[in-house]
């Protein structure tokens, strides 16, 4: 690893899996000082062992990083990555506050539309309070909305055993204020990314890029939860290609009402999507694994996005509808 020297930041990592262990092994082989808050058996696993990763190219490495059970064994950091899943976080938020100083750069890279995304002022859906990522506030209230920038990432990663993280492909990250511009926080941060081998762009727009984030996952997860298959086969078939096609329809059309500038050919998204062969996408190895499935980021949000901008999304409540029944009769 690289000698910690006194240019490295402190970087809190929360959420040990797949995205999480990527950030924590790049960061931390550039020389970083990273923290992970984990338990169970991948804290055991980083405690005795470190955390294993692998890339496309490169042999198994084995990276020295500092586990905690609690936030407040680590203390306040430069940065804190939030690459939880979004339904975990409103039960773990309040214990994050130890790791938030008052200069702390809070960044969550999960899927769908944070808590955090209609916060900002000067846009038609300021103010709504997205109850379907954090119902009682309790994001908001334990995590300052000041100290937030949003983040997308774009790379194919799997945590195959506890403390082990498998990078396969890709790799993108955007970053960007929630209230658009880009900022010296950000272009700093999207450096420091970078020269850790995390390819950053520091975006003017990180609430459209989110939305552009969101067309793909909200029609490849739950689908592929419904059918149970890969993209690969799901827009093959032309009947569920249609389905797919009026799903990215109706998402688009919430995004566009809310303001976003979505210059979106989905003829040529989708061809992007199948270009990528047999994708088994996130949703349907938690479904197969017996983990709570992301529907309320990726769907419930961008639907009481629809409810106050008056825009009719029926497809979208549909699958909504037949993907939770999916995941309730997958566990009982």
């Amino acid at each position: 690893m690289t000698p910690f020297s006194s240019h490295a930041r402190r970087i809190g990592i929360v959420g040990a899996g797949a995205i999480g262990g990527h950030f924590a092994a790049r960061l931390a082989l550039a020389g970083h000082r990273v923290s992970v808050l984990a338990r169970g058996d991948t804290l055991r696993a980083l405690d005795t062992s470190g955390l294993r990763y692998t890339s496309p190219g490169q042999p198994e490495r084995v990276v020295e990083v500092h586990a905690h059970a609690r936030a407040d064994e680590i203390g306040p950091q430069d940065l804190v990555v939030i690459a939880l899943k979004s339904h975990a976080l409103p039960a773990l938020a309040a214990a994050l506050i130890p790791l938030i100083g008052p200069r702390t750069v809070v960044l969550p890279v999960g899927n769908g539309l944070p808590w955090w995304y209609c916060l900002a002022p000067g846009h038609p859906l300021e103010g709504l309070r997205l109850t379907s990522v954090d119902p009682d506030g309790r994001i908001a209230r334990a995590l300052p909305f000041a100290q937030v920038l949003g983040g997308s990432v774009m790379a194919s990663c799997s945590s195959p055993a506890p403390g082990v993280v498998k990078h396969h492909s890709g790799g993108r990250i955007t970053l960007g204020e929630p209230c658009a511009g880009v900022s010296e926080r950000a272009a700093d941060w999207a450096r420091t990314l970078t020269e850790a081998g995390l390819p950053t762009v520091a975006s003017d727009d990180i609430r459209r890029d989110l939305w552009i984030k969101l067309l793909g996952n909200a029609c490849s997860n739950p689908l592929s939860v419904l059918t149970q298959t890969t993209t690969d086969r799901l827009l093959d078939a032309p009947g569920t290609r249609d389905v797919y096609e009026r799903l990215m329809t109706e998402c688009l059309t919430i995004g566009r009402q809310a303001g976003l500038a979505l210059d979106i050919d989905i003829a040529a998204r989708i061809a992007q999507t199948r270009e990528l062969g047999a994708v088994k996408t996130s949703m349907l190895q938690d479904l197969e694994a017996g983990r709570p499935l992301e529907l309320d980021a990726i769907l419930g949000a961008p639907l009481e996005c629809a409810a106050r901008l008056d825009v009719d999304a029926p497809l979208m409540r549909t699958v909504l509808a037949l993907a939770t029944l999916r995941a309730t009769s997958a566990t009982t």
